[in-house]
C-alpha cells in the first residue's frame, strides 16, 4: 500500500538489520522503497540493495553536504544512470546549514555539484531528487537557470524531506516538482509544516522516511527504518480527512508518475520480495 520515496538502506544502521526491516515494512504493508545515494563511492552498494530486491530502486548522485569525496562528472552520473533500476539523480541540490566560518559564495563548489546533477537528469530524463537546506532562493534559482521550468525538456523531481515554507513550496510546484514529506511532520513543533502537507495537492505529494533519520512519532529519537512511512501516512490522512489506504494509494500512484523507471517485474501488490 506504502511507498517509502527516500531510505538509506546501505547506512550500517540499517544494512546490517536487513532482513529485520523487510519483514517489518511486509507487516506495515510499505511494499517498495527508493534506495538513496549520497556519494559515488557508495553508489554500488545502493545498487546492489535495487538489483538484490524486487521491490528495491535506486538513484545516484552525491550528496551536497558531502565534501572530501570523488566529485561527480555529468558522465559519471550518467553512465550509472543507464544502469538497471536506477531511476533517479541524486540526492542533489543545496544545504548552507553548516557553513562553518565559510559565506554562501564560498559554497560555489555546491552550486556547481547541483548544476552538473540537473545536466545529467536532463540528459537521461530522470527526476531529480533535491535537498535543501537553509538554501531555498539559490535552489530554485538554480533550477530557474539551468531550464528547470515544467517544459519537456526539464527533468523534474521532487523536494525530498520538505522542511520550508508554502511559498517555497508553491514556487516548486510552479516548476513541475512533486512535495515529499517525512516524519518530521508527526513532531510537535511541526505545526507550520503541517500546514504546508495541507496545501501541496494530493497528486503532487510523496512520502518518505529518509531512515534512518526522522524517526516519526511514536518513535522519534529511535533508529527508523521504511516501515514507518506508515506513520507519515497516517498523519497525512488525519491533516486531510481521508483514509489511511487513499494517502497509500495516492503516494504509491504519484511515485510511479514520477520515477516512471519503476516497473514492478512481476511483483504482486503487497508481497516484498
Amino acid at each position: 500500500m506504502y511507498v517509502d520515496s527516500h531510505c538509506h538502506l546501505n547506512f550500517p544502521d540499517l544494512a546490517k538489520d536487513l532482513s529485520t526491516i523487510r519483514a517489518a515494512m511486509a507487516e506495515a504493508q510499505v511494499n517498495r522503497a527508493l534506495c538513496i545515494s549520497t556519494t559515488l563511492e557508495d553508489f554500488g552498494d545502493v545498487h546492489r540493495l535495487a538489483l538484490d530486491h524486487d521491490n528495491f530502486w535506486c538513484t545516484v548522485g552525491v550528496h551536497p553536504d558531502n565534501e572530501g569525496v570523488q566529485e561527480p562528472s555529468v558522465d559519471d552520473l550518467l553512465e550509472r544512470a543507464a544502469l538497471p533500476k536506477v531511476v533517479g539523480i541524486g540526492e542533489t541540490g543545496l544545504d548552507y546549514y553548516r557553513l562553518e566560518g565559510r559565506t554562501v559564495a564560498d559554497m560555489e563548489w555546491q552550486r556547481e555539484r547541483f548544476r552538473r546533477h540537473i545536466r545529467a537528469a536532463q540528459a537521461c530524463q530522470k527526476p531529480l531528487i533535491i535537498h535543501t537546506r537553509s538554501a531555498s532562493d539559490d535552489t530554485l534559482s538554480i533550477l530557474k537557470e539551468e531550464g528547470e521550468t515544467g517544459a519537456p525538456s526539464s527533468a523534474g523531481g521532487v523536494f525530498h524531506c520538505f522542511t520550508e515554507t508554502k511559498a517555497v513550496a508553491k514556487a516548486a510546484l510552479d516548476l513541475g516538482f512533486y512535495i515529499s514529506f517525512s516524519g518530521i511532520l508527526t513532531f510537535k513543533n511541526a505545526a507550520d509544516l503541517r500546514e504546508v502537507a495541507q496545501f501541496v495537492p494530493l497528486d503532487r505529494l510523496l512520502i518518505e522516511t529518509d531512515s534512518p533519520y526522522l524517526a516519526p512519532v511514536p518513535h522519534r529519537g529511535k533508529t527508523n527504518n521504511p516501515s514507518y512511512v506508515a506513520f507519515v501516512a497516517a498523519q497525512v490522512a488525519q491533516l486531510r480527512g481521508l483514509t489511511v489506504e487513499a494517502v497509500g494509494q495516492a503516494t504509491s500512484h504519484n511515485f510511479d508518475q514520477l520515477f516512471k523507471g519503476v516497473q514492478m517485474q512481476g511483483l504482486l501488490a503487497g508481497e516484498p520480495a
